[in-house]
């Protein structure tokens, strides 16, 4: 019997992990943390594994544990990991204990500042309409699957979304370093985290690293419209394979997008040539293992997207609402073009809230210029008390705007204001795309697109 303790199992990942472990026949699962939210809360709650109170408690730390897995959240001194140490238990990192449960499978691993989510996505929908198994990682909730983590003994293959951000408080490496993938997907690259990358040039270093760390004979497949990917592309290992990629071919009929095949058009649930990129990378990710061409369209002609990413929240006989996660300057800029084309005919109102440590950070502000520029109305939000949380410098509105740039922009700092403004507009013929890594201060925002629209 393997026992396992987790320590900070609230975490979006950490408790979509430890769900999959307990699943197991063979595994009993413990775990902490100092402060659980939804939807971690319920989902722990209903797999009995929601710890009975709050807090540290380093006397669920024995001797007879098989391994510790340690969340991000948790602090290098935190009293259940000094006990861990003390006890000379094996402690993982949750990248580092994927790659330990799947050492003997073909890993695939899409990694890119942008579009790695939808890809794996599109990954996981077609293999599991072809009924292929697979374990996997994934960082948004699919339609479909029930859980974002799954480990098995019975699959050959494994498909992780490889984040570049850091490994665990005792381990800065990024996480996408721990997985040395067979066949690798690189989506693009634009300077994110500064936190931890503070230069353009040691963001890409980790992206070059990723792929010296492969396994021996991987595939790369990359997008070439991309110049950083191509230099990483130039300066391969010999036995590395490249697979370029690009925008498939394609064309918008009445609000549809339609894939243009060998065998005639394929009309999808999907747009927008950033997510058809996305399609094309993991069309070849297939094929890898064994998906022919045909098999990889038919199967993903119905695939709805992954949850926040261009999800349709509400919608009219004239007008549409989408939520998205874009954050960053370049998930920004592609997302307003990408609904700007798929509905050329309707006012597009954009409404965007700077929420992570770059996209609050002054210096960093400048990355956004003209991001918005695409949209007929543009509103940026932030939250001062966010900025102070974060132990950020404060920025100013007027500053904000004119990074932004465009006079079709305003920018609140007032959720209640912002939220008024939204209320006294009209939605008649619009697209109306909401962009956030968080909620806008607390707004949901299925309800509220759809009070905007009274639907």
């Amino acid at each position: 019997m393997q026992r396992v303790h987790f320590i900070a199992i609230g975490g979006a990942a950490m408790h979509n992990l430890a769900i999959a472990i307990s699943k197991k026949d063979d595994y009993i699962v413990t775990g902490s943390d100092d402060e659980i939210f939804e939807p971690s809360y319920s989902k722990l709650k209903e797999h009995n594994l929601l710890p009975e109170k709050t807090g540290w408690f380093p006397e669920r730390i024995h001797k007879n544990l098989s391994a510790v897995i340690l969340g991000m959240h948790a602090r290098e001194d935190n009293p259940e990991l000094l006990r861990a140490k003390e006890l000379k238990l094996k402690i993982y990192s949750f990248p580092e204990y994927l790659f330990q449960q799947t050492r003997n499978k073909t890993r695939i691993v899409v990694g890119g500042s942008h579009g790695k989510t939808s890809t794996t996505a599109m990954i996981l929908y077609v293999l599991k309409k072809l009924k292929m198994e697979a374990d996997y990682m994934v960082g948004a909730q699919i339609e479909g699957f029930d859980n974002m983590v799954k480990l098995s003994y019975e699959s050959r293959i494994a498909v992780f979304e490889g984040d570049e951000y850091l490994t665990s408080p005792i381990d800065l490496r990024p996480k996408f370093h721990l997985y040395k993938p067979h066949i690798a997907v690189l989506t693009g690259i634009a300077w994110d985290h500064i936190n931890v990358f503070p230069t353009i040039e040691k963001y890409v270093e980790q992206f070059k690293k990723f792929v010296d760390l492969m396994e021996m004979q991987g595939r790369f497949i990359y997008f070439d419209g991309d110049t950083e990917l191509n230099k990483i592309a130039e300066t391969l290992r010999r036995d590395i394979v490249p697979f370029p990629y690009n925008t498939p071919d394609h064309e918008v009929i009445k609000g549809i997008t339609y894939l243009k095949t060998r065998k005639g058009n394929i009309p999808l649930k999907i747009f927008g040539e950033h997510n058809l990129q996305n399609l094309h990378a993991a069309r070849l990710a297939c094929k890898q293992i064994g998906v022919s061409e045909e098999q990889f369209n038919k199967a993903i002609s119905d695939f709805p997207g992954a949850s926040n990413r261009m999800q349709k929240i509400s919608e009219t006989d004239t007008s549409v609402a989408f939520k998205d996660f874009a954050h960053s300057p370049s998930k920004l800029r592609t997302t307003v073009h990408a609904v700007r084309l798929q509905y050329p005919d309707k006012k597009l109102i954009a409404c965007m809230e700077l929420h992570t440590f770059s996209s609050l950070t002054g210096s960093f502000l400048p990355q956004y210029a003209g991001c918005m520029e695409e949209a007929d109305v543009a509103f940026v939000y932030f939250n001062p008390e966010v900025i102070k949380h974060k132990g950020l410098t404060p920025i100013d509105p007027e500053k904000v705007k004119q990074a932004f740039g465009g006079s079709n922009l305003s920018v609140y700092t007032d959720t209640e204001a912002l939220q008024a403004k939204l209320r006294n507009m009209n939605y008649d013929n619009t697209a109306l795309l909401l962009m956030t890594s968080g909620n806008f201060s607390g707004i949901n925002l299925v309800e509220f697109a759809k009070e905007l629209f009274n639907t």
